[in-house]
């Protein structure tokens, strides 16, 4: 084909994308046409010729990542899905943001071939591609072989791809942005490669209005490798770039390309096109500013359809010759290749929970303490748990202690996240939707407050994610109320597909930590600081107890129903004690996870929290939320103001969260 031919192609190819999320955009009357028609060109290049997929195996394991970090543009992304051959029929562009469609308003993961992960909130993608850059470094250092060429064996390289963004100016003014760059910055991700698309245009106006950095040497700040494209419709440039970032090995690449918001249009340059659909008489003068049909909707020229088509036949033949060489590699290395399978399967290695271990009842554990055992205990059986803290480490206890730094070695599976709560959670998420990790970070739990965003993204895209939070009430103690949780279980519990896990001690810590790996999807621990007696586990089957979410310890009777989480578990023991001495006889209950006990059979939630029997919930926390179990005549135990400095145990019997409290509750109830 000469050179005026492929430009004519590439051009008629490009504006097919361009109409198609316009039109999408137009019929919907709701979307954003401005960013498909600007950056059409990159996405043009990316998927018919630079990166590595199949759209007819999505989930190949060793496709390159796109993420559509300003998701707002989602348009865009499921033109290119469309026309690239993936399972997103022409009808489901014509129903772009419409109930029950495959096309939400923002890519959502899991609702849309092709969507590595759920964006929208600005920021939120660029982090978790951080996630997704960090799983394929550590995978890539695992699985992959130099081999042994005295044996014959060649090199084998099953975790090979790239994480290309596209973002805007509002990813990049997110602090997460901050946070999330400098971080792949210092872990040197090599093959994460952001194409900003820089067009001096946001919502409320120019971007001088707010945002006036220099943004190429603040990302060779973060160590990023800069490039600047300076026309968004110079296919050999973007070309260019996109292969000289690939050649940038021990750095992330931003290419700045300079694009114009909705290109072709009359309102091109203009924050016009933002946000709204251009409307019958601007999409009409774009269609003929761009020399395309101006009275047809979601047209598709054939010789268009032709070159996107080849596509698909050019990713399934990677997608095969990858698994021809994989075939080769579990020929030359079998264990690590059925390890690389089931890892990415997602599936848990056979008798794993056996190494769970059982913790004696004669001494007093910390939470935090009991979850470190568990996880250096199934460490080796489950090397695919990899994760750290928000430069909490020694506090959290999240630390493989037979691992390396993963910054230092690749292969190792602590990461020492910084102070970056927010960045780190969303590198957590991304990690996860990667697949053949399961990925954790973990914090003090009132800091759950800097990631709670990154929370909900996971828990919608119920990816097996696991936050661990530590630090978990007003017992942490002298730090005081700025570092004192209060409303945190409560807010967390609020968000839907998010299990909640407070353990009562080291073996319910145990059952937490099984359940949250069984589980496969989004779950966050609230651990204490302080010691707590370590219940029985013979005796109360706390496995079996946590897997119910609500299990009774203790039924003296049924004169009145004692329940709690966490630490205040150990304190209506003591309650029980001293009612049944005076001649009150309580059930004691322990109820480890909401979003569990919620899940049951109702006969077994009314076995748990019967009719017509006086009940009394102690959490030191938010009292909110427990009166649905307590019921109006209830009483609630808790904490609805913030904490105080002073010694955990002092805090709690100041703020009332002690035996007397409950035992004077339980009394007035029974004698009522």
């Amino acid at each position: 084909m000469s050179e005026s031919s492929q430009h004519e192609l590439d051009q008629l190819s490009i504006n097919t994308l361009r109409f198609l999320a316009v039109d999408a955009v137009e019929k919907a009357n709701s979307g954003h046409p401005g960013a498909p028609l600007g950056c059409a060109p990159i996405a043009y290049l990316l998927y018919t010729k630079l990166m590595k997929y199949d759209p007819q195996a999505p989930k190949w394991p060793d496709r390159d990542r796109f993420v559509l970090s300003n998701g707002h543009a989602s348009a865009l992304l499921y033109g290119a899905l469309h026309l690239s051959g993936y399972d997103l029929p022409l009808s489901q562009l014509e129903r772009f943001r419409q109930w029950g469609s495959h096309t939400p308003g923002h890519p959502e993961y899991g609702e849309t071939p092709g969507v590595e992960v759920t964006t929208g909130p600005l920021g939120q993608g660029l982090g978790m591609a951080v996630g997704l850059a960090i799983a394929e470094k550590h995978m890539a250092a695992i699985y992959n072989q130099a081999g042994d060429t005295s044996s014959g064996h060649n090199s084998h390289t099953p975790v090979d791809h790239y994480t290309y963004v596209l973002c805007g100016d509002g990813d990049l003014m997110e602090g997460i942005s901050h946070e999330s760059c400098s971080l792949a910055g210092t872990l040197g991700l090599g093959k994460l490669i952001v194409l900003y698309d820089d067009n001096l245009i946001s919502l409320d106006g120019p971007t001088e209005l707010s945002y006036t950095e220099d943004v190429t040497r603040r990302f060779e700040a973060y160590h990023w490798h800069v490039q600047m494209v300076d026309d968004g419709n110079d296919l050999v440039a973007i070309e260019k770039a996109i292969l000289a970032a690939k050649a940038e090995t021990t750095r992330p690449s931003l290419i700045r390309v300079r694009t114009v918001i909705g290109y072709g249009s009359p309102k091109a340059g203009t924050q016009k096109v933002h946000g709204e659909a251009l409307g019958a008489e601007a999409l009409k003068a774009t269609k003929k500013n761009l020399g395309w049909p101006e009275d047809k909707m979601f047209y598709i020229p054939e010789e268009a359809a032709a070159h996107w088509g080849k596509c698909k036949a050019k990713g399934k033949k990677e997608r095969e010759a990858w698994e021809a060489k994989f075939a080769e590699y579990k020929t030359a290395y079998p264990a690590e290749g059925a390890e690389f399978e089931r890892t990415t399967a997602m599936k848990m290695a056979e008798g794993w929970e056996k190494l769970i271990p059982a913790f004696p009842a004669d001494k007093p554990v910390a939470t935090r303490n009991a979850g470190q055992v568990v996880m250096n205990a199934i460490a080796k059986i489950v090397p695919e748990l990899f994760g750290g803290a928000a430069d909490l480490t020694s506090s959290t206890k999240t630390i493989f202690k037979d691992s390396v730094s993963f910054h230092l070695d690749p292969k190792g599976r602590n990461v020492f996240f910084g102070v970056r709560e927010f960045g780190m959670m969303a590198a957590v998420n991304g990690m996860a939707a990667h697949g053949g990790l399961i990925p954790f970070g973990s914090t003090f739990f009132t800091f759950s407050d800097y990631c709670r965003s990154a929370l909900r993204m996971g828990a919608l895209m119920s990816t097996h994610a696991l936050y661990i939070f530590t630090h978990d009430s007003i017992g942490l103690g002298e730090d005081g109320p700025t570092h004192q949780p209060v409303e945190h279980l409560m807010s967390l519990r609020a968000i839907p597909q998010l299990t909640d896990f407070r353990p009562a001690d080291a073996n319910e810590t145990a059952a937490c930590w099984r359940l949250a790996l069984e589980r496969k999807s989004s779950s966050f621990m609230a651990l204490s600081r302080q010691d707590l007696p370590v219940l029985d586990d013979a005796k109360y089957k706390t496995y079996e107890g946590a897997s119910k979410g609500a299990y009774v310890l203790e039924a003296f009777g049924k004169d009145v129903i004692l329940v709690a989480t966490g630490s205040e578990v150990s304190l209506i023991m003591k309650a029980a004690l001293e009612l049944k001495d005076a001649g009150i006889l309580a059930t004691v209950v322990s109820m480890p996870s909401f979003k569990i006990f919620e899940e049951q059979a109702e006969a077994y939630k009314m076995s748990i929290f019967p009719h017509g029997v006086p009940k009394i919930s102690v959490e030191a926390g938010a009292t909110m939320g427990w009166w649905k179990y307590v019921g109006r005549e209830g009483v609630t135990v808790g904490l609805d103001r913030f904490g105080a400095s002073a010694a955990g145990a002092v805090a709690m019997e100041k703020l009332g969260i002690s035996v007397p409290v409950v035992v004077e509750h339980a009394k007035k109830l029974v004698k009522k």
